[in-house]
C-alpha cells in the first residue's frame, strides 16, 4: 500500500454495510473464519471491509481479523445505535470519543467502577478523534438489546453515556492491544423514551443508510488524511 493508511472497517451487520459497499470497487471477496471479508478501493485508495455479525465476541474476532489478516493500522467502526439522550438526534452521524463496556462488572472483586476492565484503570476507553463535521459522544456497549429502565438508569445516570450499541466497546478493547487505532462513528436509529427501540430501529434504517452514504466522501478523506 506504499505507506497509505491501512484502513479496514468493522461492521456488525451486512445491511449496515451495504452503503459502503456501494462504494467500493471490490477486487476480493470471501469468508475467513465465518466472517464476510471484502477488499478493494474506496474513493481509489485500499480498503478492507469485515463484517464480524452482532455482540461483543462477534466484534472482538472481527477486529482481531482486521489486525492480523488485513494488518490494519487503523480499525474503523461504522454502524447504527441507539441514542440516549435528547441531545442527539434521528439520523445523525456522531464520532465516539471513548466507549465502556457496561455489562462488564469487577466491583466486587477489585473495587473498579463498572465497565473497568481487569487490564485497565478507568472504564472508558479513549478512541482517535478525527477533526470532522461529526459531534463527538459517548458509547457503552453491551451484549443487549432492550427497553431495560434498570440499563437506561446505569448508562445515563452512573456511566453518562450518550449512544449504546453492542461491538464497539469489543473493538476498542481488541486495538487497545494490538496497538492499533480505533475510530468509530455511529448513526442514531432509535432514542430512549421515545418508543419501543425495536419499533423505531425497523423504521429509521433507511434514513440512517441514507445519512451515512450522503457523509461518506468526508469520512473516508478524514480517515486517509
Amino acid at each position: 500500500m506504499n505507506g497509505e493508511t491501512k484502513c479496514v472497517f468493522v461492521i456488525a451487520m451486512e445491511k449496515e454495510a451495504l452503503p459502503l459497499l456501494k462504494f467500493i470497487d471490490i477486487e476480493e471477496d470471501y469468508s475467513y473464519c465465518a466472517k464476510h471479508v471484502i477488499s478493494g478501493k474506496l474513493f481509489n485508495r485500499p480498503v478492507s471491509v469485515v463484517i464480524c455479525g452482532v455482540g461483543k465476541v462477534n466484534a472482538g474476532c472481527g477486529a482481531q481479523i482486521a489486525v492480523d489478516l488485513l494488518k490494519a493500522d487503523t480499525v474503523v467502526n461504522l454502524g447504527v445505535a441507539g441514542g440516549l439522550n435528547s441531545g442527539l438526534k434521528i439520523g445523525e452521524i456522531y464520532a465516539i470519543s471513548e466507549v465502556v463496556q457496561y455489562d462488564f462488572d469487577l466491583t466486587q472483586l477489585n473495587g473498579t467502577e463498572i465497565g473497568t476492565l481487569d487490564e485497565c484503570d478507568k472504564n472508558y476507553l479513549p478512541l482517535t478523534l478525527l477533526n470532522t463535521s461529526f459531534m463527538a459522544k459517548r458509547c457503552a456497549t453491551g451484549d443487549r438489546f432492550n427497553d431495560s429502565k434498570d440499563d437506561y438508569s446505569l448508562l445515563t445516570q452512573t456511566l453518562k453515556a450518550d449512544v449504546r450499541d453492542m461491538e464497539l466497546g469489543a473493538i476498542a478493547q481488541t486495538c487497545m492491544h494490538a496497538g492499533v487505532k480505533c475510530l468509530a462513528f455511529k448513526i442514531i436509529s432509535d432514542l430512549a423514551g421515545s418508543g419501543s427501540t425495536t419499533e423505531q430501529y425497523l423504521k429509521n434504517l433507511t434514513q440512517c443508510f441514507t445519512t451515512l452514504e450522503r457523509n461518506l466522501k468526508e469520512l473516508t478523506d478524514k480517515i486517509y488524511g
